[in-house]
């Protein structure tokens, strides 16, 4: 038996709050044989095509795969894409009624075409709101929704994408009703200078992420916090500038997500652990993030703390980089991956 079974076993029913920049996914599968006459690229025979919740939407589908009771805040536009996408997340089970329509934006629509297991190209279709738009959404709609449901959850995801949903403002009262209601708040970061997210539980930059943190940070002050360098490459500059990161940012923790180096979880008081991949094969690293950063939070609220949630969230990334798309993890292959992890 899995020496973390009895946290995994609680996840169901939980009650998540996903709050960030929701993408609509398209998959369009299909073979090559043959160059196009008409230009040196493949000639793909489309055989199969389908939609899937994209971005924050991606990790509030692997929270409701997992058994969560999750809503997703955030925006869409007034179109069919905003439709499917919508028709997506009822179909599983994921609470949409937190989405709202932005008239003046384009749903976020990610289409890629995939031959022989291989992505070929990818097509973005996005119009962001204006500023003043955006801020209309968010204050009148939004922040509104949030304060009103707050108090019903028992953990909070900020999904940030760059898509303009999170800022400061959003960010401050979400921290402020998580105190109130002493709720864990984990961030997947998107802003390059990570201390514009507040006093958030845990931070989960992957590697660029928290190499490009590093060098908003003045050297005189790197200095002052032990941080050595820029880079993380080596045991010792993960170990030592991650400690420094997580000490100049004075959150709770920070877990830096490596690739094939698996990751690192920073505490206070606590040294750097590092958390070897347990992927069998990689076959297509989408959605990996989000991924971790649901099941890490998800086993937060389930009891977990720390260093048991990253173990957890480590097996759950290590299963769907060995699909392809930005897949869902599901609960028995969780729980089968995490077998290995006996009691003591």
């Amino acid at each position: 038996m899995s020496k973390y079974n009895n946290i995994i076993r609680r996840f169901k029913g939980k009650r998540l709050l996903v709050i960030g920049d929701v993408v609509l996914d398209q998959y369009i599968k299909g073979s090559v044989s043959r160059i196009s006459p008409e230009a040196p690229v493949p000639v793909v025979l489309q055989e199969e095509s389908f939609f899937t919740p994209g971005g924050a939407a991606n990790v509030a589908n692997n929270l409701a795969s997992l058994g969560t009771n999750v809503t997703l805040v955030g925006k869409i536009g007034d179109d069919i894409e905003g439709s499917i996408l919508k028709r997506e997340l009822v179909k599983r089970h994921i609470h949409a009624n937190g989405l709202f329509i932005d008239r003046n934006m384009d749903t976020i629509f990610k289409t890629r075409i995939i031959a022989q297991h291989q992505q070929i190209v990818r097509l973005d279709r996005e119009k962001k709101t204006g500023e003043k738009g955006l801020d209309l959404i968010k204050e009148g709609k939004i922040l509104p929704f949030v304060r009103r449901h707050m108090k019903k959850f028992e953990a909070i995801i900020i999904s940030d994408y760059g898509k303009g949903i999170i800022d400061s403002r959003l960010l401050a009262q979400v921290h402020e009703l998580a105190l109130r209601y002493k709720l864990p708040v984990v961030v997947d970061p998107k802003l390059e200078d990570l201390r514009e997210y507040g006093q958030a539980t845990c931070i989960t930059p992957n590697k660029k992420e928290a190499e490009t943190a590093l060098k908003n940070i003045s050297e005189e002050t790197r200095k002052a916090f032990g941080i050595r360098s820029t880079k993380l490459e080596t045991q010792e500059d993960i170990e030592t500038n991650g400690r420094g990161l997580l000490n100049f940012l004075g959150i709770e923790s920070l877990l830096i997500t490596l690739g094939e180096q698996g990751m690192y979880l920073f505490e206070h008081n606590k040294k750097p652990f590092p958390i070897p991949t347990m992927a069998r094969q990689v076959f297509d690293v989408s959605g990996a993030g989000d991924t971790v950063i649901s099941v890490f939070a998800l086993s937060l609220a389930a009891g977990a703390n720390k260093l048991q949630a990253a173990e957890i969230a480590n097996y759950a990334a290590g299963i769907v980089v060995g699909k392809m798309g930005a897949v869902a993890v599901e609960l028995p292959e969780l729980k089968k991956a995490c077998h290995s992890l006996k009691v003591n």
